[in-house]
């Protein structure tokens, strides 16, 4: 028999946001199952709010396997946020964080923990074709892929998404960032931690729709680019700029035309063009400036980044994790959905409310 590779020792849980993903679980848990034959798994699936039948998929799953976790949310907090609260309670050596719509091979998995075993603290696939992908997301992903990149120094891998192996090391530092607004792509890259990229062709979605709609892309991208740059502040002050020189320029065109008997006095349609351009510009810069005052609101309040309302096969996390809550039914009588076993040194964590 072949030596076994040095990264198939390691613990590995699986981190899974899930969101009305009940026609690709059982196929996805079966692939899981095969890829990591011997290897010392878990999978932790966050339901973020899902209204069809996944939760009761993973339920019954979980029942049947104690290596498949469930956590819940009472809502859908967003596919950020639920990739947070999987890395909040996943205890593995390594830590994969990959779709359930199956995009993401698991197969993959065991590559990743050889890279990651020899010596990186992130490895992250890299997709060199999207079939299935109209060529209008293509070329907009390309490009705002481009444009962060260009406003972080370069730190952000283009092509590559939330699709990931992080070491134990990686995973604590990711878990510092606690701000409201998150974009994980930007987070890891922004560490700096040494990461190694793995080509590979990304498959078209096998069952269901995508639930990232054009508006939920945008909000993505505006939240990726106010995060880790003021770009949009500095293009305001540079349109002003510009604006006022064009209007310093028409002035004194007036003044000239004014001054020259023979020319007639013309030019409202002009003025009009222009008050308009100059007074949307305004309206504008105002809206993106507000934008971050708004932002810097909602994280002075503090509010958890997500709430917990079911737990199944998991334990206490391994430190309390702040910003976050968790909502437990006390009379429930299924074994890890009624109660969480805290850590001893940590008791007033072990509350029906947490909230820090």
């Amino acid at each position: 028999m072949p030596t076994p590779r040095v990264g198939h020792d390691m613990r590995l849980s699986v981190v899974i946001p899930v969101f009305n993903e009940a026609l690709t679980l059982k196929q996805l848990l079966a692939r899981l199952n095969q890829a990591l034959e011997g290897i010392d798994w878990e999978a932790i699936f966050v339901n973020d709010g899902s209204t069809d039948g996944t939760l009761a998929i993973l339920r019954v799953a979980a029942r049947r396997d104690r290596r498949v976790k469930v956590l819940s949310f009472p809502r859908n907090f967003g596919h950020q946020a639920a990739i947070t609260a999987g890395l909040d309670f996943a205890q593995g050596d390594a830590v994969a964080v990959m779709d359930a719509d199956l995009q993401d091979p698991p197969e993959l998995l065991p590559r990743m923990l050889d890279l990651l075993s020899a010596g990186y603290d992130v490895v992250s696939p890299q997709r060199v074709l999207r079939p299935g992908e109209t060529r209008f997301k293509r070329c907009t992903a390309a490009l705002f892929y481009r444009l962060l990149a260009w406003m972080m120094d370069g730190r952000l891998s283009c092509s590559v998404g939330d699709f990931r192996l992080f070491s134990r090391r990686a995973v604590l530092a990711v878990r510092s960032f606690r701000e409201q607004h998150r974009f994980m792509r930007g987070l890891v890259s922004w560490l700096g931690l040494k990461e190694a990229t793995l080509p590979f062709e990304r498959p078209a979605r096998s069952e269901g729709v995508t639930k990232y709609s054009p508006l939920k892309m945008a909000r993505l991208a505006w939240t990726a680019v106010t995060s880790f740059s003021a770009l949009p502040l500095r293009l305001a002050v540079g349109a002003g700029a510009a604006l006022s020189g064009i209007g310093v320029a028409g002035l004194w065109h007036v003044f000239y035309r004014s001054a020259q008997p023979h020319l007639a006095a013309t030019g409202w349609a002009a003025s009009m063009a222009l008050q308009c351009i100059f007074s949307g510009l305004i309206l504008l810069a105002l809206g993106i400036v507000g934008d971050y005052v708004a932002r810097s609101y909602q994280e002075s309040k503090g509010r958890p980044l997500y709430v917990i309302t079911d737990l199944l096969n998991l334990s206490a996390p391994e430190c309390e994790i702040k910003r976050t809550s968790i909502l437990l039914d006390t009379h429930s009588g299924r074994r890890g959905l009624g109660e969480v076993r805290m850590p001893e040194n940590a008791p007033r964590v072990a509350r029906a409310i947490q909230r820090v």
